[in-house]
Protein backbone atom coordinates (compact mmCIF):
# COMPACT_ATOMS: atom_id res chain seq x y z
CA UNK A 1 0.00 0.00 0.00
CA UNK A 2 1.26 3.75 -0.50
CA UNK A 3 0.41 6.96 -0.58
CA UNK A 4 -0.24 9.85 -2.75
CA UNK A 5 -0.25 13.13 -1.02
CA UNK A 6 -2.31 15.88 -2.58
CA UNK A 7 -3.19 19.74 -1.52
CA UNK A 8 -6.20 19.37 0.01
CA UNK A 9 -5.70 15.80 1.32
CA UNK A 10 -4.79 12.05 1.38
CA UNK A 11 -5.11 9.14 -1.41
CA UNK A 12 -4.91 5.80 -0.23
CA UNK A 13 -4.07 3.38 -2.85
CA UNK A 14 -4.52 0.01 -2.25
CA UNK A 15 -3.06 -2.50 -4.23
CA UNK A 16 -3.86 -6.46 -4.93
CA UNK A 17 -2.11 -8.97 -7.17
CA UNK A 18 -3.90 -11.33 -8.52
CA UNK A 19 -2.09 -14.03 -9.69
CA UNK A 20 -3.04 -16.44 -12.80
CA UNK A 21 -1.31 -19.45 -11.61
CA UNK A 22 -4.31 -21.82 -11.12
CA UNK A 23 -6.34 -20.80 -14.00
CA UNK A 24 -7.87 -22.00 -17.47
CA UNK A 25 -8.88 -20.21 -20.63
CA UNK A 26 -9.28 -16.21 -20.53
CA UNK A 27 -8.77 -14.98 -17.12
CA UNK A 28 -11.26 -11.69 -16.24
CA UNK A 29 -10.20 -9.57 -13.00
CA UNK A 30 -11.28 -6.13 -12.51
CA UNK A 31 -12.93 -5.57 -16.20
CA UNK A 32 -9.35 -6.92 -18.26
CA UNK A 33 -9.90 -9.90 -19.73
CA UNK A 34 -6.42 -11.68 -20.60
CA UNK A 35 -5.59 -14.54 -23.09
CA UNK A 36 -3.32 -16.90 -23.30
CA UNK A 37 -3.45 -17.96 -19.61
CA UNK A 38 0.37 -18.70 -19.69
CA UNK A 39 3.37 -17.80 -22.02
CA UNK A 40 5.79 -20.75 -22.27
CA UNK A 41 8.53 -20.67 -25.28
CA UNK A 42 9.67 -24.01 -25.69
CA UNK A 43 11.72 -25.23 -28.76
CA UNK A 44 12.51 -22.62 -31.77
CA UNK A 45 9.51 -20.65 -31.12
CA UNK A 46 10.27 -16.92 -30.50
CA UNK A 47 7.29 -14.90 -30.69
CA UNK A 48 4.13 -14.86 -28.88
CA UNK A 49 1.56 -12.64 -27.95
CA UNK A 50 -1.22 -12.09 -25.25
CA UNK A 51 -4.17 -10.37 -25.91
CA UNK A 52 -6.32 -7.92 -23.72
CA UNK A 53 -9.73 -6.78 -23.66
CA UNK A 54 -11.54 -4.16 -21.82
CA UNK A 55 -15.20 -5.51 -20.66
CA UNK A 56 -15.59 -2.55 -18.79
CA UNK A 57 -17.78 0.64 -19.53
CA UNK A 58 -14.72 2.83 -18.51
CA UNK A 59 -11.25 3.27 -20.45
CA UNK A 60 -8.58 1.33 -17.90
CA UNK A 61 -4.87 2.03 -18.23
CA UNK A 62 -2.06 -0.53 -16.95
CA UNK A 63 1.49 -0.52 -16.92
CA UNK A 64 3.50 -3.85 -17.76
CA UNK A 65 6.33 -4.82 -15.94
CA UNK A 66 7.90 -8.22 -15.30
CA UNK A 67 8.04 -9.63 -11.56
CA UNK A 68 9.71 -12.90 -9.57
CA UNK A 69 7.88 -15.09 -7.45
CA UNK A 70 8.63 -18.17 -5.47
CA UNK A 71 5.99 -21.02 -5.30
CA UNK A 72 5.73 -22.56 -1.76
CA UNK A 73 4.74 -25.54 -0.94
CA UNK A 74 1.14 -25.14 -0.27
CA UNK A 75 0.30 -23.35 -3.62
CA UNK A 76 0.90 -20.12 -2.77
CA UNK A 77 3.52 -17.11 -3.74
CA UNK A 78 5.70 -14.83 -2.70
CA UNK A 79 7.47 -11.88 -4.56
CA UNK A 80 11.51 -12.15 -4.62
CA UNK A 81 14.14 -9.94 -6.50
CA UNK A 82 16.58 -12.95 -6.03
CA UNK A 83 16.23 -16.47 -7.65
CA UNK A 84 15.95 -19.08 -4.67
CA UNK A 85 18.93 -22.37 -5.79
CA UNK A 86 18.34 -23.87 -8.63
CA UNK A 87 15.52 -21.14 -9.67
CA UNK A 88 16.19 -19.39 -13.27
CA UNK A 89 14.64 -15.61 -14.26
CA UNK A 90 13.52 -15.33 -17.06
CA UNK A 91 13.08 -11.48 -17.76
CA UNK A 92 16.87 -10.53 -18.70
CA UNK A 93 15.70 -12.84 -22.18
CA UNK A 94 12.09 -11.51 -22.48
CA UNK A 95 11.60 -8.46 -24.79
CA UNK A 96 7.90 -7.23 -24.83
CA UNK A 97 5.94 -4.07 -26.05
CA UNK A 98 3.99 -2.19 -25.21
CA UNK A 99 5.18 -1.06 -22.04
CA UNK A 100 1.70 0.11 -21.16
CA UNK A 101 -1.51 -0.24 -22.70
CA UNK A 102 -4.78 2.08 -22.36
CA UNK A 103 -8.27 0.49 -23.84
CA UNK A 104 -12.05 2.31 -23.94
CA UNK A 105 -14.48 0.28 -23.72
CA UNK A 106 -14.84 -3.04 -25.38
CA UNK A 107 -11.54 -1.98 -27.20
CA UNK A 108 -8.51 -4.84 -27.58
CA UNK A 109 -5.42 -4.71 -27.53
CA UNK A 110 -2.55 -7.55 -27.97
CA UNK A 111 1.10 -7.21 -26.28
CA UNK A 112 3.82 -8.77 -28.30
CA UNK A 113 6.50 -11.23 -26.51
CA UNK A 114 9.88 -12.24 -27.62
CA UNK A 115 12.65 -13.95 -26.14
CA UNK A 116 16.08 -13.18 -26.60
CA UNK A 117 19.61 -14.64 -26.87
CA UNK A 118 17.79 -18.60 -26.50
CA UNK A 119 20.64 -19.95 -27.64
CA UNK A 120 23.28 -18.88 -25.10
CA UNK A 121 20.96 -19.87 -22.58
CA UNK A 122 22.14 -23.12 -20.40
CA UNK A 123 19.64 -26.53 -20.76
CA UNK A 124 17.19 -25.69 -18.35
CA UNK A 125 13.78 -23.50 -17.50
CA UNK A 126 13.58 -19.85 -17.12
CA UNK A 127 11.06 -18.23 -14.98
CA UNK A 128 9.39 -14.82 -14.61
CA UNK A 129 5.89 -13.34 -14.86
CA UNK A 130 4.29 -10.26 -16.64
CA UNK A 131 2.66 -8.02 -14.52
CA UNK A 132 -0.01 -6.00 -15.66
CA UNK A 133 -0.73 -3.03 -12.83
CA UNK A 134 -4.05 -1.17 -13.15
CA UNK A 135 -3.50 3.06 -13.49
CA UNK A 136 -6.13 4.87 -11.18
CA UNK A 137 -7.30 7.44 -12.16
CA UNK A 138 -6.46 9.74 -9.53
CA UNK A 139 -8.44 13.10 -8.84
CA UNK A 140 -6.79 15.64 -6.92
CA UNK A 141 -9.14 16.78 -3.85
CA UNK A 142 -8.73 20.20 -4.17
CA UNK A 143 -10.28 19.73 -7.46
CA UNK A 144 -13.47 18.31 -6.15
CA UNK A 145 -15.89 20.35 -4.25
CA UNK A 146 -14.35 21.42 -0.88
CA UNK A 147 -16.43 21.16 2.23
CA UNK A 148 -16.73 24.58 4.41
CA UNK A 149 -14.21 23.09 7.04
CA UNK A 150 -10.94 24.22 5.33
CA UNK A 151 -9.09 22.79 8.52
CA UNK A 152 -10.26 19.00 7.64
CA UNK A 153 -8.23 16.32 5.93
CA UNK A 154 -9.67 14.27 3.82
CA UNK A 155 -9.07 10.73 2.87
CA UNK A 156 -9.82 8.59 -0.21
CA UNK A 157 -9.72 5.16 -0.46
CA UNK A 158 -8.83 4.17 -3.97
CA UNK A 159 -8.23 0.49 -4.82
CA UNK A 160 -6.18 -0.56 -7.90
CA UNK A 161 -4.95 -4.53 -8.80
CA UNK A 162 -2.57 -6.32 -10.84
CA UNK A 163 -2.07 -9.25 -12.67
CA UNK A 164 0.21 -11.94 -12.98
CA UNK A 165 1.19 -14.41 -16.27
CA UNK A 166 3.96 -16.31 -15.66
CA UNK A 167 6.33 -16.44 -19.07
CA UNK A 168 8.72 -19.21 -19.12
CA UNK A 169 11.47 -20.13 -21.12
CA UNK A 170 12.53 -23.88 -21.38
CA UNK A 171 15.81 -24.88 -22.84
CA UNK A 172 16.57 -28.52 -23.42
CA UNK A 173 15.01 -31.93 -22.85
CA UNK A 174 12.41 -32.03 -20.46
CA UNK A 175 13.26 -34.69 -18.20
CA UNK A 176 10.55 -33.92 -15.78
CA UNK A 177 8.85 -36.85 -13.59
CA UNK A 178 6.12 -36.80 -11.24
CA UNK A 179 4.34 -38.79 -8.57
CA UNK A 180 2.11 -38.80 -5.78
CA UNK A 181 2.28 -39.69 -2.28
CA UNK A 182 1.12 -38.60 1.69
CA UNK A 183 -2.61 -39.21 0.63
CA UNK A 184 -5.05 -38.36 3.22
CA UNK A 185 -9.15 -38.10 3.85
CA UNK A 186 -9.95 -35.58 6.18
CA UNK A 187 -13.24 -34.35 7.87
CA UNK A 188 -14.66 -30.59 7.19
CA UNK A 189 -17.82 -29.89 9.23
CA UNK A 190 -20.21 -33.34 9.49
CA UNK A 191 -20.30 -33.80 5.78
CA UNK A 192 -17.74 -32.42 4.16
CA UNK A 193 -14.90 -34.79 3.14
CA UNK A 194 -11.33 -32.90 2.38
CA UNK A 195 -8.48 -35.41 -0.21
CA UNK A 196 -4.90 -34.42 0.74
CA UNK A 197 -1.81 -35.34 -1.17
CA UNK A 198 1.49 -34.20 -2.40
CA UNK A 199 2.71 -33.93 -6.08
CA UNK A 200 6.65 -34.98 -6.09
CA UNK A 201 8.64 -33.27 -9.29
CA UNK A 202 12.06 -34.11 -10.18
CA UNK A 203 13.79 -32.76 -13.58
CA UNK A 204 14.59 -29.14 -14.66
CA UNK A 205 11.00 -28.28 -15.94
CA UNK A 206 8.14 -27.30 -14.17
CA UNK A 207 4.86 -29.15 -14.47
CA UNK A 208 1.47 -28.33 -15.47
CA UNK A 209 -2.08 -29.85 -15.86
CA UNK A 210 -5.26 -31.13 -14.28
CA UNK A 211 -6.29 -33.14 -11.24
CA UNK A 212 -9.10 -35.45 -11.32
CA UNK A 213 -10.49 -37.25 -8.10
CA UNK A 214 -12.83 -40.64 -8.80
CA UNK A 215 -14.45 -42.79 -6.22
CA UNK A 216 -14.39 -46.41 -7.56
CA UNK A 217 -16.79 -48.58 -5.80
CA UNK A 218 -16.04 -52.44 -4.83
CA UNK A 219 -18.16 -53.52 -7.74
CA UNK A 220 -15.85 -51.26 -10.11
CA UNK A 221 -18.15 -48.28 -10.17
CA UNK A 222 -16.53 -45.08 -11.09
CA UNK A 223 -18.19 -41.42 -9.98
CA UNK A 224 -16.12 -38.11 -10.60
CA UNK A 225 -16.07 -36.71 -7.48
CA UNK A 226 -13.53 -33.76 -7.67
CA UNK A 227 -11.23 -32.01 -9.62
CA UNK A 228 -8.80 -28.68 -9.72
CA UNK A 229 -7.94 -27.72 -13.21
CA UNK A 230 -4.44 -25.31 -14.04
CA UNK A 231 -2.21 -26.70 -11.06
CA UNK A 232 1.49 -25.82 -11.89
CA UNK A 233 4.25 -26.92 -9.23
CA UNK A 234 6.81 -24.99 -10.64
CA UNK A 235 11.06 -25.27 -10.72
CA UNK A 236 12.68 -25.66 -8.47
CA UNK A 237 10.11 -26.59 -5.88
CA UNK A 238 10.41 -30.61 -5.33
CA UNK A 239 6.55 -30.82 -4.44
CA UNK A 240 3.47 -29.25 -3.89
CA UNK A 241 0.99 -30.03 -1.29
CA UNK A 242 -2.50 -30.08 -2.23
CA UNK A 243 -6.16 -30.07 -1.10
CA UNK A 244 -10.07 -30.50 -2.78
CA UNK A 245 -13.01 -31.00 -1.68
CA UNK A 246 -14.54 -33.56 -2.39
CA UNK A 247 -18.43 -34.17 -3.55
CA UNK A 248 -20.98 -35.37 -1.46
CA UNK A 249 -23.26 -37.98 -3.06
CA UNK A 250 -25.12 -40.64 -2.01
CA UNK A 251 -23.67 -43.39 -4.06
CA UNK A 252 -20.39 -42.41 -2.74
CA UNK A 253 -19.17 -44.79 0.22
CA UNK A 254 -16.44 -43.34 1.75
CA UNK A 255 -15.77 -46.11 4.30
CA UNK A 256 -15.55 -48.90 1.46
CA UNK A 257 -14.21 -48.67 -1.97
CA UNK A 258 -10.93 -46.74 -3.00
CA UNK A 259 -10.37 -43.29 -4.82
CA UNK A 260 -8.31 -42.76 -7.97
CA UNK A 261 -6.28 -39.27 -8.40
CA UNK A 262 -5.05 -38.70 -11.72
CA UNK A 263 -2.36 -35.54 -12.51
CA UNK A 264 -2.47 -35.15 -16.37
CA UNK A 265 -1.63 -32.64 -18.91
CA UNK A 266 -4.63 -29.99 -20.67
CA UNK A 267 -5.88 -31.73 -23.68
CA UNK A 268 -8.47 -31.92 -25.57
CA UNK A 269 -7.55 -35.26 -27.67
CA UNK A 270 -5.45 -37.72 -25.21
CA UNK A 271 -3.81 -35.81 -22.25
CA UNK A 272 -0.51 -37.02 -20.73
CA UNK A 273 -0.90 -38.68 -17.73
CA UNK A 274 2.01 -37.65 -15.48
CA UNK A 275 0.86 -39.29 -12.34
CA UNK A 276 -1.61 -41.72 -10.71
CA UNK A 277 -2.74 -43.14 -7.31
CA UNK A 278 -5.11 -45.38 -5.50
CA UNK A 279 -6.22 -44.93 -2.12
CA UNK A 280 -8.00 -47.45 -0.25
CA UNK A 281 -10.93 -46.28 1.69
CA UNK A 282 -11.12 -49.14 4.10
CA UNK A 283 -7.22 -48.83 5.91
CA UNK A 284 -7.42 -50.49 8.65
Amino acid sequence: MFKTISKFGIFVVISTILSLFNNTGAYAQGNLLITPRRIVFDGTRRVMELNLANTGIDTARYNISLLHYRMNEDGTFTEITEPDPGQNFADKNIRFFPRSVTLGPNEAQSVRMQVTNQDKLAPGEYRSHVYFRSVPNLIALGDEAQSSDTTSVNVQLIPIFGITIPVIIRIGENDTKVNLSEVNLHNSGDTTKIIEFKINRTGKMSVYGDIKISYISNDGKETPIGALNGLAVYSPNPFRRVLIELKTDKSVDYKNGKLKITYSAQSETRPEIYAQMEYELNRK
